[in-house]
C-alpha cells in the first residue's frame, strides 16, 4: 500500500499505539475522582497537556482538551461569540475548513455579518480586505494557518497585528499546521488555536483548543466542571494520553521528519512535472507545507484517476476528507480562480512520516501511466 492521504489522517505512531494500550490496561479511574486511581489518569493527563502547552510554548492552564479539531474551532468561534453578543460581525477568509466555513453560514443564519476574505491566486488572503471590512463591531477574526487542500500558510502575524488594533481577538486553525511547520503562539500572536491529535500520527478524537491567558470564553456544552468548566463530560482519557504521546514523539523528530518529508514532496513534485504534460501545480510555490502537493489534471475526472489509483492500492484525495463525500466542487480551488471544470480536475497528494523513497517511485510510475490510458481513452 502506498498511502499519501496524510493530510486526511495519519496512520498511529507505534509508540502511540503501546502508550495508548499500556493506558487502559493499567488505568482505569476517572479523574475527577479524587482516591489514587483517578489521581493517577489526572496526573497523566497533565503530562499530556505539558507537552502541547511545551510544543507550542504555552502555559499548561491555557490548553482545553476536546473531541476534535471541529470541536475545538466551534469552542473558540461560539465561545468567544457568546462572550460579547453586542458584537454581531464576524471575519474569516473563503479558504477555510468546513469547521470554520459551516460555522460562519450558520452564524449569517442567526444574523451576524460575515466577512469573506478572497485570496489571490496562491491562496494567500488579501490583508487589504481585512483592514477594510474589521470595524469596532467585529467580534472575532479566524483565519486557518495553513490550507488543508493546498498547504498555503496564512501570513498570520499580519492579522493578528491588523486585529489587534482594533482590539479584535484572533483565532487560526492549525490543524494542518502544527507538526508541519514550527508553531508558537507567541510569535504568530493568536489568541485562540486548534489542534487534532489523528493529523500527527495521535489517535481520533482527541483535539486541543489553546486559550491565550485573559481570553474569556463561554462554554458550549454544559453540564460538568471538566477542562476548567469549558468542555464538561468525562474526558478521552486515552485519547488525550495518545495526543501527549504523539506530540512527544513529534517534538523528538521534527527536524528529521521535516526535511525527510520535504526531500520526497520534493522529488515527487519534480517528476510530475517532468513526466506529466500540461498538469497545473495549485497553491503558493514556497509559503506552503512542503508535504502537500496539489495538481489539475486538465481534461480528465480527478476521480477516474483516483479510483484507478485505489485499485493499484494508492491512495490520494481529491479534496478534504470533510467534504470529500459531499459531491461538491472544492471550495478552496474556487477561491483561487479555478474553474469548475478545472478543480473537478484536480488531485491532493499529502505526504508523511511512513513514506519512502519507493513509495514515490510507484506513484510517479502509476499516475503517469493512467494518466497516459485515461488520456488515450478520451480521445479515441
Amino acid at each position: 500500500m502506498v498511502y499519501l492521504d496524510n493530510n486526511a489522517t495519519t496512520p498511529l505512531d507505534p509508540r502511540v499505539v503501546e502508550k495508548i494500550a499500556w493506558f487502559i490496561r493499567e488505568h482505569f479511574g476517572n479523574p475527577s475522582s479524587l482516591y489514587p486511581p483517578g489521581r493517577e489518569v489526572k496526573s497523566l493527563m497533565t503530562e499530556a497537556r505539558e507537552q502541547i502547552a511545551e510544543a507550542l510554548g504555552a502555559r499548561r492552564p491555557e490548553i482545553i482538551f476536546t473531541s476534535s479539531g471541529t470541536e475545538a474551532d466551534n469552542l473558540a468561534i461560539f465561545g468567544l461569540l457568546e462572550t460579547w453578543p453586542e458584537k454581531r460581525e464576524f471575519i474569516t477568509s473563503s479558504l477555510e475548513h468546513p469547521a470554520v466555513l459551516q460555522t460562519a453560514r450558520y452564524l449569517e443564519g442567526r444574523g451576524y455579518t460575515v466577512h469573506y476574505l478572497p485570496c489571490d491566486q496562491t491562496g494567500i488572503i488579501d490583508l487589504d480586505c481585512l483592514k477594510s471590512v474589521i470595524s469596532p463591531q467585529t467580534a472575532l477574526v479566524s483565519v486557518m494557518l495553513a490550507n488543508n487542500e493546498i498547504g498555503t500558510i496564512q501570513p498570520i502575524e499580519e492579522v493578528t497585528k491588523v486585529a489587534h488594533r482594533y482590539g479584535v481577538p484572533v483565532h487560526t486553525d492549525a490543524v494542518q499546521a502544527f507538526g508541519k511547520i514550527e508553531v508558537k503562539v507567541e510569535s504568530l500572536g493568536v489568541d485562540l488555536l486548534s489542534l487534532s491529535a489523528h493529523k500527527i500520527y495521535g489517535p481520533k478524537g482527541a483535539g486541543a483548543l489553546y486559550i491565550r491567558k485573559g481570553i474569556d470564553l463561554k462554554p458550549v456544552l454544559h453540564g460538568g466542571h471538566q477542562e476548567f468548566g469549558l468542555r464538561p463530560g468525562t474526558e478521552n482519557t486515552a485519547g488525550i494520553i495518545g495526543f501527549g504521546e504523539a506530540v512527544k514523539i513529534l517534538r523528538e523528530r521534527w527536524r528529521q521528519d521535516k526535511d525527510r518529508i520535504e526531500k520526497l514532496s520534493e522529488r515527487l513534485k519534480a517528476g510530475f512535472e517532468k513526466k506529466i504534460r500540461g498538469i497545473k501545480f495549485n497553491g503558493h510555490p514556497e509559503k506552503r507545507v512542503k508535504n502537500t502537493l496539489n495538481y489539475t489534471f486538465p481534461g480528465l475526472a480527478a476521480e477516474a484517476i483516483l479510483l484507478a489509483l485505489a485499485t493499484k492500492e494508492i491512495y490520494v484525495s481529491s479534496g478534504s476528507a470533510c467534504s470529500e463525500g459531499s459531491g461538491e466542487i472544492s471550495h478552496v480551488l474556487l477561491a483561487i480562480g479555478l474553474s469548475p471544470e478545472e478543480a473537478s480536475s484536480a488531485l491532493r497528494f499529502s505526504l508523511g512520516r511512513f513514506n519512502t523513497d519507493e513509495d514515490i517511485d510507484r506513484a510517479l510510475t502509476e499516475v503517469h501511466e493512467i494518466v497516459n490510458e485515461l488520456r488515450k481513452n478520451s480521445a479515441e
